[in-house]
């Protein structure tokens, strides 16, 4: 959203408009306040940046007994400080371990430069990690991305274009931690963990870039102060309500576990992992106070903003979901706690 310089939208009236005619204040509300409030987006103008031709990629980890919760205590001091041009997640898993269940810690990582240049870097930035050398593989940046997304080595680039969708079921749902966590509470995470199994969590810090931007500059407000967002994530194969429930409830047993650790008033989350359980309308219920619940979650105070947009463009709020941006007419009631 902050390198999208122009964009195509159809307004209610059945106008195309762009960045020129649609006027600033909307341009603003479509990056970042979901599009779908607001019309139908056609297409996005967006500027590019500059990567390298070789790119470092590095997958290393282990288990709690060997280790790992040290590590993952140095990451959350520094991952968000680290130069713009490095970027490492992390994500905590259950796996077997003999006759026991353990978990397993990933440090995933993009350097935008070569082994040569990372691994100073590492050695005295991160130097709990131990990078070797061998566990380094330099690459194209498009290369990548393959193995971001967990192909195996060696696949040919051509697989980008292959769209075809896994057929399985999923829930996602988010958090943002602005404060470190313990190695107590690191512990305490694990062990809840292991207890749910299913749910897989990812970490990726923010930082650098992020926090050099105002949380006004657009509507997407989880800049300075985020240390890292987590991602909740559960996967299954199953059909039928009885899979579903059990599932669901595996990742929302998680998600209230972690509720000492991250934000709160609001509990920040990110739109893009829509989770109708932190708040929805429906036509039959309508209105701001039930908006907002959800709302703040996801624009903080920039959702005021978002309202009056929505209210000059889309007063007759033809453009809706279960989490759309409502317009003024459902101001019934603007005296909600931010929860």
């Amino acid at each position: 959203m902050d390198n999208i310089i122009d964009a195509h939208l159809v307004n209610v009236n059945g106008r195309i408009l762009d960045r020129k005619s649609m006027g600033e204040d909307l341009f603003w509300a479509i990056r970042g306040g979901g599009g779908a409030s607001f019309g139908v987006i056609l297409q996005w103008r967006i500027k590019l940046v500059t990567v390298p031709e070789t790119v470092t990629y590095f997958k290393v980890g282990g288990t709690i007994e060997e280790g790992a919760t040290g590590i993952v205590h140095q990451w959350m001091h520094i991952a968000h400080n680290l130069p713009e041009e490095l970027f490492i997640r992390v994500q905590p898993q259950v796996v077997p371990a003999g006759d026991h269940k353990t978990v397993n810690v990933s440090f995933t990582a993009l350097f935008l430069g070569s082994a040569e240049q990372l691994l100073p870097l590492m050695e005295r930035l991160f130097p709990k990690l131990e990078l070797l050398p061998e566990d380094c593989r330099e690459m194209s940046w498009v290369e990548s991305t393959l193995l971001w997304a967990d192909f195996p080595s060696g696949t040919p680039v051509s697989t980008l274009l292959n769209r075809t969708v896994m057929p399985a079921y999923g829930k996602f749902k988010s958090d943002y931690v602005r404060n470190y966590i313990t190695k107590k509470g690191l512990n305490q995470i694990w062990r809840k963990m292991i207890e749910v199994e299913k749910v897989i969590m990812q970490w990726n810090p923010y930082g650098e870039m992020m926090s050099r931007i105002p949380e006004t500059a657009t509507p997407f407000p989880h800049r300075s102060g985020v240390k890292f967002m987590i991602q909740y994530i559960v996967v299954w194969f199953e059909d039928g309500n009885e899979a579903s429930e059990k599932y669901n409830g595996l990742v929302r047993s998680m998600y209230e576990f972690m509720t000492p650790f991250v934000t709160n008033l609001p509990r920040e989350s990110f739109l893009n992992y829509r989770d109708l359980e932190i708040g929805n309308t429906t036509d039959a219920y309508r209105t701001y106070s039930g908006a907002r619940v959800y709302g703040i979650k996801y624009f903080k105070d920039n959702f005021e903003r978002l309202v009056r947009v929505k209210t000059a463009v889309d007063p007759g709020d033809f453009f809706r979901n279960l989490q759309s941006v409502p317009p003024n007419k459902c101001h019934l009631d603007t005296n909600n706690d931010k929860n």
